[in-house]
């Protein structure tokens, strides 16, 4: 699970969605669940033109602490790598999986996992826009 549990600059492609979704996969999880979050054109009303995403350098490990507590919660399988750097409209920045024997509660596990990586994970998200003002969100 720790090549999956990360904070990359890596462009989270496919491939990556595959990882995460092995790391998580187990012969008794009928659910497996994966949530990929993608840079959206418009924010508020406003039109968004990219991101800029900062990391703080314990972000991996913050990252892995919060798979490891949704897990142990939980009592499934959870993994998510999260990009930074600049992305652009229609880029990848998480991909976050659980696995469960039944469908609900896979879904519940990714849920959780994804909001609280928002909340925990020291990753800070500037967001540009098409008038050429930009905001930091989440700080």
């Amino acid at each position: 699970m720790d090549e999956a549990v990360r904070v990359t600059q890596d462009v989270l492609d496919d491939a990556v969605g595959r990882a995460v979704e092995a790391a998580v996969a187990a012969p008794e999880c009928g659910a497996v669940v994966t949530f990929r979050g993608v840079v959206r054109d418009e924010d508020g009303g406003r039109d968004v033109t990219s991101l800029d995403y900062e990391a703080h350098p314990d972000a991996t490990a913050v990252l892995r602490r919060v798979c490891q507590a949704v897990a142990a919660e939980t009592g499934l399988r959870v993994a998510a790598t999260h990009r930074y750097g600049h992305l652009e409209v229609g880029d990848v920045a998480l991909v976050a999986a659980a696995s469960a024997g039944h469908r609900k509660e896979a879904f519940e596990a990714c849920s959780l996992l994804v909001e609280r990586i928002k909340a925990e994970v020291p990753i800070w998200k500037k967001q540009r826009f098409t008038d050429g003002e930009s905001e930091w969100v989440g700080l």
